[in-house]
């Protein structure tokens, strides 16, 4: 048999060797490396900043790993831009928050990744430690505004998997000017009563996918935010809550608009609303487009299928005033259930831009085992297929 000849057994030793080396593999930085300490006494914030630091200069992939464990800490900014685009932060234990909510309850964020591409949040545990300050702002006392759990800010390629959202002091998750964003198999849950706890915000995105997930808190399931762009949710359970909720939209007057929106799959149990678009009752240049609701089961919801354009909380700045955000091609296919109010289907929409477009396709709505009730006020468009209650288009 004829030898190979030297310099191709020299490439061939060459990639063996690479391949089988552990600088071909994902770098490695534990937590635990940089003086993070589990039990949660020890505030681990530096030690997860230096973490994040030396991943973020590695020239390949990178995976911080966070132990089983309770750990500590305060506010910690994961900041890009990094030298790799794949970056993988795996947590098995829990991340706790301070439980004086004063110390990160006046900072926008808890836990924050900004200018990040290619960045894996997997599994793991985040504990807001909320009540006290849910508590303070329901005495009516001063308190601060509270601090989102987990944002992505003017990030790109990001996935959030597996990780479970408990008690954030504001809202649990925050996806921020970011381009494909994929959120899975995550689970929130806050008391039903606690303020502005909203599950998943999405604002100033394309491209983001939530899949999977159980949302049970004490604002919106999901809030859409202006600027948000072809957005998939699909497979989500919701409640107690707000439900799934486009704005509110128009509080400012040049905003961003809302479009290619699709919402499919989903469960309201117990919730203040089912699928809902909410304007200001103001003028604005924002809108709400190319939106489907399709598949959705109702269980004891008081506002299952709602599009209020006169909202203006407290009366302030917009009385008499007429919406500006132009709603329109908005479609519910397939939703079926119990209403726990008479009204199960109202479309309040703007006296100056009538919302058009409209479709009712195979919706069955009951309240109190008889057929609910349905209130059109300057809507427009088409019903198809068993509609239930009657359509008020």
């Amino acid at each position: 048999m004829a030898s190979l000849p030297l310099p191709l057994v020299t490439l061939l030793f060459i990639i063996l060797f690479a391949s089988s080396s552990p600088s071909a593999r994902a770098a490695q930085f534990s937590v635990l490396s940089y003086g993070a300490k589990p039990g949660g006494r020890t505030d681990s914030a530096k030690a997860f900043a230096a973490a994040w630091s030396q991943a973020c200069a590695s020239t390949g992939p990178a995976t911080i790993y966070v132990p089983k464990g309770s750990f500590s800490l305060g506010q910690v900014k994961f900041q890009g831009p990094c030298k790799n685009n794949a970056i993988l932060v795996r947590i098995d234990g829990t991340l706790v928050a301070p439980s004086d909510y004063k110390v990160i309850g006046s900072a926008e964020n808890w836990l924050i990744f900004e200018h990040v591409n290619g960045v894996t949040l997997s599994g793991g545990t985040l504990d807001g430690q909320g009540a006290g300050l849910w508590s303070c702002k329901k005495s009516g006392k001063s308190c601060p505004r509270g601090a989102t759990s987990l944002e992505f800010t003017n990030s790109k390629n990001i996935a959030i998997t597996g990780l479970a959202s408990l008690n954030s002091q504001r809202f649990h998750i925050v996806i921020n000017g970011c381009q494909n964003v994929k959120v899975q198999g995550v689970k929130v849950s806050a008391d039903g009563k606690s303020p502005n706890t909203d599950g998943i915000h999405v604002q100033l995105s394309t491209a983001v996918t939530i899949l999977n997930s159980r949302i049970g808190t004490g604002d919106d399931c999901v809030s859409i935010g202006p600027g948000t762009s072809n957005l998939w949710i699909e497979n989500v359970a919701c409640g107690p809550g707000h439900g799934i909720s486009i704005g509110s939209l128009g509080k400012e007057s040049q905003e961003a608009g809302v479009q290619d929106v699709t919402v499919k799959t989903t469960t309201f149990t117990g919730t203040e609303n089912g699928l809902r678009i909410k304007t200001w009752g103001r003028p604005s240049t924002g809108f709400a487009r190319n939106i489907l609701f399709q598949h959705a089961v109702m269980n004891n919801v008081k506002n299952p299928i709602l599009i209020d354009q006169n909202y203006c909380p407290g009366e302030k700045n917009c009385p008499g005033q007429a919406s500006g955000v132009k709603v329109s091609d908005v479609t519910y296919q397939d939703i079926h259930g119990t209403s726990a109010t008479e009204l199960a289907v109202k479309f309040d929409c703007s006296k100056k831009y009538p919302c058009t477009g409209i479709k009712l396709e195979d919706v069955k709505l009951t309240y109190d085992n008889k057929p609910a009730e349905a209130l059109c006020s300057h809507a427009g468009g088409v019903a198809s297929g068993t509609v239930q209650p009657t359509s008020c288009l």
